[in-house]
């Protein structure tokens, strides 16, 4: 998929791919999800229900935890009991890191307590069951941690106590690499990116292949080769799943999307993020820009002609990696760069029943095609905001009044706070991967102008006049609104060319002594700025304005 900013850049790239990243399902068995059915499953596991109690459920968990740990004495599998907090998959990367890759199973068992739904059951006096209820609990969770032919590091955390309520998780870059591999696709990955493809396309062929159909039918069998011969088998043997016909369903609970931009030269890779950095953050409300520190500096030739710093230091030096995030709800939208020359935007979905698209495997499809729409309007938004147009009669003709179908409503005058405030967040909604309400609007305005007075009822006037000047779009058959992109570039130069161009030129224009120290190592911007000022100064002094 091509969005505008990729095509911006396009000259610069080597390449793109898009890539499903991490994938999380929820494994379950949907008869022992509710009373009635728990009770028949137990029936058929031990022929009648009369040692169902509590008593016997805490038996089944310590008989699960003595099978794993005697399985994993004999055959060397380390099984380490985590404590809260601790990072468990940095141990699990430092174990992979010594596994041998021609051998495949699990190679680690982590052990950790985490709040899951058991049943609790109640007898009378009479010892008849009474009550057989749900009740959330801490119990120890298995982390089974697998290395597979097909998608490399797998992990299966499966509860101890029944109903045995699994997840599996999964990482779609491994499933890419193996699978290039096996068609020889030369390429270069390092940790969980791939930073050098000589054949981008044929790449980007191999990983479009998790989007497609068929990945449900790879998600099931990757799923299905491990959970009952290595997992569940400890809780149940083989003869007593068939007997009790336990067989889990899967659903999807998180995915990550990503598209992933290849720059053949790392300073150019710096120097176009952090101008879309600077330009993007304060328009789509980024909250939070966190720096980051990696192991590797990107290569950076010194101006006098001389070798790469890289190559003239022996210590390890580090890069710094810049991430900005906007939350929607349980959704996330990230830009960041990644390695040496790989430029990464990723949209999460942290429950996908926040897509609305439903979370059982067979619509993993939908889930996918929902996140890359998501991302193409993130992308397309950095760069609307990034890459902003006015043209020389946008100002009057915004303070026009405009019709709405058969209703003239008023004009857009930015020169009013308020107007620039509802303007502002809007394109701050821009990026939301499903439009915005007019209660979003009105929650925005009362943010950005720190007054709660502002309501519902003044956003949706304010909201019909972008509206009437084609700044805003109502969705069909939905009360959501978004911001096309053309509109996204007008709001951004309207607002640009007022708060960094003509305030900072007429707040340059006081007396010199009055004026900031100015910096000892200018910018090309603040060049331009001190340009601006000098000869405004004349101008204005021509046209006999005092300054």
């Amino acid at each position: 998929m091509a969005d505008e900013l990729t095509e911006r850049y396009g000259n610069l790239l080597s390449g793109t791919y898009d890539c499903v990243d991490r994938i999380v399902l929820n494994g379950y068995f949907g008869l022992g999800h509710n009373p009635g059915g728990f009770r028949t499953w137990w029936r058929e596991l031990f022929g009648s229900d009369a040692e169902l109690d509590n008593t016997h459920l805490m038996r089944m968990a310590g008989r699960f935890s003595r099978r794993v740990r005697a399985w994993a004495k004999a055959s060397g599998v380390p099984v380490i009991d985590c404590k809260a907090g601790e990072r468990k998959h940095l141990i699990a990367e430092r174990y992979l890191a010594t596994w041998d890759k021609t051998r495949f199973g699990v190679f680690l068992v982590l052990v950790a307590r985490a709040p899951v739904q058991v049943f609790d059951v109640q007898r009378n006096s009479s010892g008849v069951i009474c009550n057989l209820a749900k009740k959330k609990a801490f119990v120890k969770h298995y982390s089974f941690h697998i290395y597979d032919p097909e998608w490399g590091h797998v992990t299966i955390k499966l509860a101890g106590h029944p109903p045995f309520d699994a997840q599996i998780m999964l990482n779609g870059h491994e499933f890419v690499a193996a699978a290039a591999a096996g068609a020889a696709i030369a390429f270069r990955k390092e940790g969980n990116c791939f930073t050098s493809v000589p054949d981008p396309q044929a790449l980007a062929q191999v990983a479009d292949t998790l989007s497609s159909s068929e990945a449900v039918g790879r998600l099931v069998r990757v799923c299905e080769r491990w959970i009952y011969s290595s997992c569940l088998c400890f809780a149940l043997h083989s003869e007593e799943q068939r007997v009790s016909r336990f067989r889990y369903s899967w659903s999807v609970y998180q995915v990550e999307y990503s598209r992933n931009l290849l720059f053949r030269s790392g300073a150019q890779l710096d120097e176009v993020f952090n101008r879309v950095v600077d330009r993007t953050r304060s328009r789509l409300d980024v909250r939070r820009l966190s720096t980051l520190f990696g192991y590797k500096r990107r290569p950076h030739r010194d101006r006098r002609g001389g070798p790469p710093r890289i190559e003239a230091v022996i210590e390890t030096p580090v890069y710094d990696l810049t991430v900005f995030k906007i939350h929607f709800g349980k959704l996330t939208l990230k830009a960041y760069t990644k390695g040496e020359h790989v430029l990464r935007f990723e949209a999460i979905v942290h429950n996908t029943a926040e897509l609305r698209t439903g979370k059982v495997i067979e619509r993993f499809g939908d889930i996918v095609t929902a996140l890359s729409g998501m991302l193409e309007r993130f992308v397309t938004t950095c760069d609307c905001v990034h890459a902003s147009f006015v043209d020389d009669q946008i100002l009057e003709r915004l303070a026009l009044s405009a019709k709405l179908g058969a209703t003239r409503v008023g004009g857009l005058d930015l020169n009013k706070a308020r107007q620039r405030a509802v303007a502002s967040a809007a394109l701050a909604l821009a990026g939301g991967p499903n439009g915005f309400r007019v209660a979003d609007l009105a929650e925005k305005v009362q943010e950005i102008t720190a007054n709660p007075a502002y309501t519902s009822r003044q956003a949706a006037y304010d909201l019909r006049k972008l509206r009437a000047h084609d700044l805003a779009v109502k969705q069909q058959d939905t009360r959501r609104y978004v911001v096309p992109p053309d509109a996204a570039r007008t709001l951004t130069g309207v607002a640009t060319l007022r708060d960094e161009v003509l305030l900072p030129v007429l707040a340059g224009l006081r007396d010199p002594s009055t004026r900031p120290r100015q910096p000892s190592q200018p910018t090309p911007v603040d060049l331009h700025y001190e340009n601006l000022r000098t000869e405004m100064m004349a101008l204005l002094k021509d046209l006999g304005i005092a300054a």
